[in-house]
């Protein structure tokens, strides 16, 4: 295994223990409304919540710089396969 992978378990069984430790019912304060709501809930919510947004945030934009670099690329390939049967041959 992966040193990333036991990382993400090791997070994970360690959150699953906080959440299940955390049980007791709160109150939780929406605008005008008090509801009672457990921790977990609470607490696991936002959890999944940051996790979105932070997937969200945490990807790679395509930039005219990355598309550039594709474009150089896709260029490369082709005049690859332009080469005469004898350049190949050279190169190899």
């Amino acid at each position: 295994m992966s040193t990333k992978t036991i990382f993400i378990i090791v997070l994970t069984i360690l959150l699953t223990i906080f959440l299940m430790v955390n049980t007791d019912p709160v109150d939780f304060n929406f605008l005008v409304t008090t509801v009672a709501v457990s921790k977990l809930l609470v607490v696991g919510l936002c959890i999944v919540i940051g996790f979105i947004l932070g997937f969200i945030v945490g990807r790679p934009r395509k930039t005219v710089k990355n598309l550039d670099a594709e474009i150089e690329r896709h260029s490369a390939i082709e005049n690859k396969k332009a080469l005469s049967d004898e350049d190949r041959d050279y190169i190899n």
